[in-house]
């Protein structure tokens, strides 16, 4: 979106309502909503479906939470229990009317750009199964890629005559924001939108700034926060973690010393990534910088105006489809709680704790509490009363007791009863640490989090796992990250998967072979910047379980190019079936067959480019076809079975034999 729009002054009221509505965890018996506005809004749900008919919901009392995070900015957390369960398989249109002036205004008013062309109202389908399911994860706003959000848009666009063919949700499986990796337009335009909004500054001790109104004015405040620790030797360690990613060479970020580290900027960069209302209230000024960093920040102008001109697709996708969501580490910061020494030197020092706590706090009010409002009730009262008992600035201690509570949080997870259940793993905070070598990486979940896993998957027939990283990765990638980690380098390379820690890897397979757990499970994963799909199956045993590990990442992010081409090359040559090195990985009792790219170079398992991956369940919870739907609009990418590839006289275009079994069955 242009910045050089016509803008009201800053003296102009502001729009009521400033993101959202965005469709969260969402049933026939129980609607979720998330929406921010610059007011406490007095709104009603207005529901309309199948032969008219029509339910209004006043969304009062217990119905909606109006939560202060500023002088012109409310959260308002929606939870509607219905009394009469809604119609499944069918859709449903829905309504937010506003009143004001003694009369309402629906979201066609107040948010058109929400709404598809010819459409009265946003609408959505709730399955009966989970039998169709789109996810992706790593969504970098200055990334020079088409957004796959927007492309989410145009896949519900072309199914709005068609529901039994939408999707049953949207799964983001981490990095929904990058509050480590923050282009220098976006931090200026975070700038901007907190002093427009009122959003509440704090105390920050540990810095060279008092405060966050000097941080914002700071002079280092733009590409060099690192710079803002002070020069004790404490600091250089701190520096290391949460500052050094420019030293890393191939698998994390660049921009980290645009770090964000208030509340107010975390809160901030949510509004301007899910909205493009945020965008028309601000005109970002580029500050003073450098002649390096001044070529640096247009470039990244360049690519974030293309980001915002995407933006009314992703948010009219956000209101259309039911989204869960889970953290990786960049939600909050680069290489979270990777190891025993990590943690010790993050949680060790006041300012890199409000850090990761901030971003914490804004994770549960932004994307946590959507996915399972019932375990959030006593950290929203105490986010409340942090916020109502403000002025301009957060009370410091109670911000530091709230975020004490946070770090303390075990209910990150969370599990749908669906058909077949859907799990949501929490592979940050529940982690197994070394206690032997406090620099190695951590196992992804500690022992008591798997048995909970286990019992949870007892005696289901089919389950789908959301992991954020993959169970079942790239084995040579792994190799280098475990040499980098032998070396006392594992934060150089990322080194965090599930096999580099021994006791995680071995809890974790044992679950799969279980012989009460499902008979097929499919994996989700994200966190790598490329897409696959695996089927594995157990070694020399034929009633085993069946295991897909499906990858689809980034939804605007990508792996480079050149380097991810020599790594599938290599990986291919050194772990063939054949090669005797699959006996050196932890998951030698795993066959791991991987799926092709049908429309990849011969030979070519890894697929590079940004989108957003689709899964198509059969009623036995087995995929019965796996897609990747490119960003940049071309056609999706089908991965299929080397024999299928084999046997096809022509590539088969992805979503053609969905589109032929769905007219079989209507004329059956």
């Amino acid at each position: 979106m242009p910045t050089d729009l016509p803008l009201p002054p800053d003296t102009a009221p502001l729009p009521p309502v400033l993101a959202g509505p965005l469709l969260r965890r969402s049933s026939p018996e129980r609607l979720v909503l998330w929406l921010v506005g610059s007011r406490s809004l007095e709104l009603s749900l207005q529901l309309v479906f199948a032969g008219s008919q029509q339910r209004l919901v006043a969304l009062d009392g217990p119905h909606c939470n109006h939560l202060r995070i500023g002088t012109h900015a409310w959260l308002h957390l929606i939870d509607v229990a219905l009394d009469e369960p809604l119609p499944t398989d069918t859709p449903i249109e829905y309504d937010l009317l506003l009143e004001e002036d003694g009369r309402q205004r629906g979201i066609a008013d107040w948010a058109p750009h929400l709404l598809h062309e010819g459409a009265k109202r946003p609408d959505f389908v709730l399955k009966s199964r989970l039998d169709n399911l789109l996810h992706g994860s790593c969504r970098k706003p200055h990334f020079p890629c088409e957004d796959g959000l927007a492309r989410v848009d145009a896949l519900l666009a072309g199914l709005r005559e068609r529901p039994q063919a939408r999707p049953a949700l949207l799964m983001l499986s981490g990095d929904q924001v990058y509050a480590d990796d923050v282009a220098g337009p976006m931090l200026v335009a975070i700038h901007a939108l907190i002093r427009r909004l009122g959003l509440y500054g704090e105390v920050l001790e540990g810095a060279l700034v008092a405060d966050s109104e000097e941080l914002y004015a700071h002079p280092l405040t733009y590409y060099r926060r690192e710079d803002l620790l002070p020069a004790f030797k404490s600091s250089e360690a701190l520096r290391e973690r949460f500052f050094g990613g420019v030293e890393k060479p191939v698998f994390t970020t660049a921009n980290a010393h645009n770090h964000l580290v208030t509340l107010g900027e975390v809160l901030a960069m949510y509004l301007l990534v899910w909205s493009p209302v945020p965008w028309t209230l601000i005109r970002p000024q580029r500050p003073a910088l450098e002649a390096g960093l001044a070529g640096r920040y247009a470039g990244e102008q360049r690519a974030l105006d293309d980001f915002c001109a995407q933006l009314p697709q992703a948010a009219r996708a956000l209101a259309h489809l039911p989204c869960l969501m889970i953290f990786d580490d960049h939600d909050v910061t680069d290489d979270w709680n990777l190891s025993a020494r990590w943690e010790e030197t993050a949680y060790g020092h006041p300012f890199s704790r409000r850090i990761i706590g901030n971003a914490l706090i804004a994770y549960a009010l932004c994307q946590g509490w959507g996915n399972n409002p019932d375990v959030f009730g006593e950290t929203l009262r105490q986010i409340e009363t942090l916020t109502e008992s403000s002025g301009e600035r957060l009370d410091c201690r109670a911000q530091d007791r709230l975020i004490d509570e946070l770090l303390k949080f075990q209910n990150w997870h969370y599990q749908l009863p669906t058909t077949p259940t859907l799990i949501v793993l929490d592979t940050r905070t529940r982690r197994w640490r070394s206690e032997s070598h406090l620099s190695r990486p951590s196992g992804l979940m500690d022992w008591e989090a798997l048995s909970e896993l286990q019992q949870e998957l007892l005696d289901e027939q089919a389950a789908v796992i959301v992991s954020p990283a993959p169970v079942f990765g790239v084995k040579l990638i792994e190799a280098v990250q475990r040499l980098f980690t032998l070396a006392g380098h594992p934060l150089l390379v990322d080194a965090e998967n599930w096999m580099a820690h021994r006791g995680a890897a071995q809890v974790i397979l044992n679950i799969f072979r279980h012989s009460r757990t499902p008979a097929n499970y499919v994996v989700l994963s994200g966190d790598v910047h490329y897409s696959f799909a695996y089927d594995v199956r157990i070694r020399h045993r034929a009633g085993g379980p069946r295991i897909w590990q499906i990858t689809s990442s980034g939804i605007k992010n990508q792996f480079p190019a050149g380097l991810l081409e020599c790594f599938d090359r290599l990986n291919r040559w050194l772990y063939a079936p054949w090669s005797p090195l699959n006996w050196l990985t932890k998951r030698r009792r795993m066959e791991v067959m991987p799926r092709v790219p049908h429309r990849g170079r011969r030979g070519e398992r890894l697929w590079n480019g940004a989108g957003i991956g689709q899964v198509l369940l059969d009623a036995q919870g087995r995929p019965r076809a796996i897609f990747q739907h490119n960003a940049d609009g071309s056609a999706a990418t089908r991965f299929v079975r080397p024999a299928e590839l084999r046997q096809a006289a022509t590539p088969v275009e992805a979503g053609e034999l969905e589109t032929t079994r769905l007219r079989r069955s209507k004329v059956e």
